[in-house]
């Protein structure tokens, strides 16, 4: 990421000071089902489930595809994730080549169709919280001491994916989305190295593991849309939830895409933080500098043109507004989603497109122009060829 937004983000995860329960060393419940991949220290890291001390149907805390359609609030997703403990065991990513006994119970649990009991016994109390702008939040972790699971039963996608070890992961990835598996699920599964060559089959951590997925599948995507016709007028699209409010502005063009991300005063500071990046036509080869988010909107939007057979460009504004917290990219790649489905309005010209997309935002043009590159691009474009016209008229 960009150095600004880092700094930006570490200091609002350290206001992120919400309670959570108290537990002993030994927990008997359920994991809904959920893991989680740590980074620091790689290639050794810190890996485990999430488990909670909720028996049954324990799927909600971690269904983020769920919880827009469910009108969940941000309070609502909080409660749910810090209901969640992290056990913790320290392996080599490669440990899954090797029959780590963790690493196999994390893609059991990882591949389980539905939550699955789960007795656990830790080293010491499990304390804190997790919050984090790509990765949803989780509630007190503790060194594992010993896990138990109760019988599952694979979802039956991922299974076959799993034992497959002549399929590569990335054509694991796609094959499974494209049977309709849940993002949330094929991302878990690749995490915990469940796909693969089997020689090459290794830990990915949750945060890249997440990039990854949403990269690999908008690249998927994106390789069928640049051969189609674009669309025919201007789109905007709307989604307002969880204190972020998302404009996606769809051009007559051939691909690009652009997101610009602004955080507002007293979410923390006291000034206006904007982030952005763009890609052209071309394939983006190196990992965008403003994170996951990136490539969770684009995933969206090629899903939506995808499913129209066209192609355009594209450019996402989301604000951030006083009361948000940071929750997991789900948020951009949800919220944008929903914006598909809601419907858009369409306009003749780029001007008209651009002011009713204004209109519906609280930061002015002129600063969105400034942290642009395409939409700066675009806007200038469109004001020449109107100089133009007029000129020979």
């Amino acid at each position: 990421m960009y150095k600004g937004k880092a700094s930006y983000l570490s200091k609002l995860y350290s206001r992120m000071a919400f309670k959570t329960v108290e537990y002993s060393e030994k927990l008997s419940g359920s994991s809904p089902p959920s893991v989680f991949i740590g980074r620091y220290g790689y290639p050794k890291v810190a890996v485990g489930p999430l488990l909670t001390v909720k028996q049954g149907d324990s799927s909600i805390l971690d269904l983020p595809e769920e919880w827009l359609p469910g009108n969940k609030t941000a309070a609502d997703i909080v409660d749910f994730r810090m209901q969640l403990i992290r056990g913790k065991q320290t392996v080599n990513i490669k440990s899954g080549v090797d029959g780590s006994r963790i690493v196999s119970q994390l893609q059991e649990i990882a591949l389980a169709k539905n939550p699955l009991g789960v007795e656990a016994e830790f080293k010491k109390k499990p304390v804190g919280l997790f919050f984090h702008e790509e990765v949803q939040p989780f509630g007190p972790s503790a060194p594992l001491k010993e896990v138990t699971l109760g019988n599952s039963r694979f979802h039956p996608q991922l299974e076959k994916a799993h034992y497959d070890t002549d399929l590569k992961a990335t054509e694991a990835v796609i094959r499974l989305y494209e049977k309709g598996v849940l993002f949330s699920s094929i991302q878990k599964a690749f995490s915990t190295g469940a796909f693969g060559l089997e020689k090459n089959r290794k830990l990915v951590p949750t945060r890249w593991s997440i990039a990854a997925v949403d990269s690999t599948l908008s690249s998927h995507l994106l390789e069928e849309i640049k051969a189609y016709e674009p669309i025919e007028q201007f789109r905007v699209y709307e989604s307002t939830t969880l204190n972020n409010r998302f404009i996606i502005i769809l051009m007559p063009t051939m691909w690009k895409y652009e997101w610009i991300e602004a955080f507002f005063p007293s979410i923390v500071g006291d000034k206006l933080e904007i982030f952005g990046d763009y890609e052209r036509f071309a394939r983006k080869t190196e990992y965008s500098p403003v994170g996951g988010c990136y490539y969770s909107a684009r995933l969206a939007v090629a899903e939506l043109l995808k499913k129209e057979k066209k192609q355009a460009g594209a450019i996402i504004l989301r604000e951030a507004y006083p009361g948000y917290i940071p929750l997991g990219v789900f948020n951009v790649r949800e919220n944008v989603r929903r914006a598909m489905q809601l419907g858009c309005q369409q306009f003749e010209n780029f001007n008209a497109a651009v002011s009713y997309a204004a209109s519906r935002l609280k930061i002015s043009l002129g600063t969105w122009l400034q942290h642009s590159t395409l939409f700066k691009e675009e806007f200038v474009q469109k004001q020449l060829g109107d100089f133009a016209t007029a000129a020979i008229v």
